[in-house]
């Protein structure tokens, strides 16, 4: 199998994250249409992510964040977004870039996306295990998952 000079992966990524965008903006702008509401889980580690340190210590690796009810002063742009949220009754004040995204979800109309970290290396699979490519289906949900694991 020879290697593709064409990015394809990134391709796809970059389109799924647009998606997350697309959704996010529309809801800073006009607030959260019916019954919808997402959870966003994000790298707190990544390169961009703007969190209060009490939280990055709390949250070392990644953090769900729920944007339903309690939340104020979303905001979105072409880098990411950001939101106001309480902790233990203190608001903290939560920047995102889009890049460092790896699910949203809407539950109310069971939809989801897992998004890899861009720019993170892939881990090293171990030596004696060969990596699986990961398939889920589902007759009722509208789960997009993308894994584009390469046998080498």
């Amino acid at each position: 199998m020879t290697d593709s000079l064409i990015p394809y992966e990134d391709y796809v990524h970059d389109a799924l994250r647009s998606v997350v965008a697309r959704v996010l903006t529309e809801a800073a702008t006009t607030g959260l249409p019916g019954e919808h509401h997402f959870y966003v889980t994000f790298q707190t580690n990544a390169a961009g992510v703007d969190i209060a340190p009490d939280l990055r210590a709390r949250y070392p690796e990644t953090m769900t964040v729920v944007l339903q009810h309690q939340f104020e002063a979303l905001t979105a742009d072409e880098r990411g977004f950001g939101v106001t949220l309480r902790f233990g009754g203190v608001p903290y004040r939560l920047s995102v870039p889009f890049t460092a995204i790896t699910a949203f979800a809407d539950p109310s109309v069971k939809f989801g996306l897992q998004l890899p970290v861009a720019d993170a290396p892939e881990p090293e699979p171990e030596p004696e295990q060969k990596p699986e490519p990961k398939v889920e289906t589902s007759k009722t949900d509208n789960v997009v998952t993308v894994d584009f694991s390469r046998k080498k």
